[in-house]
């Protein structure tokens, strides 16, 4: 029940953006501050939640190289896609939350792994923060491109689903893989993370935005602090 219930609230999150930005009324500045400040939140939760408590059962070496190699793969896939459709619209922001969406959300299975909901609230909310505001632009993107409502929203909803098979899959598959082998999925995850914001979500932000971007990014991070500290409290 917790799987079903933390992977649907995440899931949603690109299905609400997408009707979001399809007939909310928001601005270029109000899109910027919002992907930034989900991009905060998600920065945060992929540092500490993914990358810093693998250091307890891999090296630093391993801890490094699944960094690396989840960074490289998010890069590698992100410039093919660039380089086939362009960076228009919001076929690229879709393909980021996808990208990085997929071992995200495997990542997030794993760690429901004999885990209450608590335990991986802080992730799941940075994710569905994340999530949402993406889901918005892209959306928007892509109904400036002159792409119909029907098809965005059955994008973004194929999309929502791949990552619910994501969850469930993590969940499923390495249940009692070993503790090492789950720390480099983590890791792995949490570099496609990094990557992604770095190339798809906080250029936008900035673009829409500029300065108070970073003002939004910082806010961000300090929401995943506090529902980490009430969390753990």
């Amino acid at each position: 029940m917790t799987l079903l219930a933390v992977t649907a609230a995440v899931s949603l999150a690109l299905v609400l953006g997408a009707l979001w930005g399809l007939y909310g009324r928001f601005g270029d500045r109000t899109e910027g501050f919002v992907l930034a400040a989900g991009g905060g939140a998600l920065m945060f939760s992929a540092v500490l939640e993914l990358i810093v408590p693998a250091r307890e059962f891999i090296s630093l070496t391993a801890t490094g190289l699944a960094l690396l190699i989840g960074a490289g793969t998010f890069a590698l896939i992100d410039y093919l896609i660039d380089e086939r459709w362009g960076d228009e619209g919001g076929v690229g922001l879709l393909a980021a939350v996808t990208l990085d969406g997929v071992p995200e959300n495997v990542a997030l299975g794993v760690m429901l792994i004999g885990a209450g909901a608590w335990e991986v609230a802080g992730l799941a909310t940075a994710i569905f923060l994340s999530n949402l505001p993406e889901g918005a632009s892209g959306a928007k993107g892509m109904r400036a491109m002159g792409w119909r409502r029907g098809r965005i929203l059955a994008l973004w909803f194929g999309t929502a689903l791949v990552l619910v098979v994501a969850t469930v899959a993590g969940n499923l598959l390495f249940h009692g893989a070993p503790e090492e082998y789950l720390a480099l999925m983590h890791v792995f995850a949490g570099g496609a993370v990094i990557a992604s914001l770095s190339t798809e979500i906080f250029p936008k932000a900035y673009r829409r935005d500029h300065h108070m971007a970073g003002i939004a990014t910082a806010l961000g991070l300090l929401a995943a602090l506090l529902v980490t500290h009430t969390m753990t409290e």
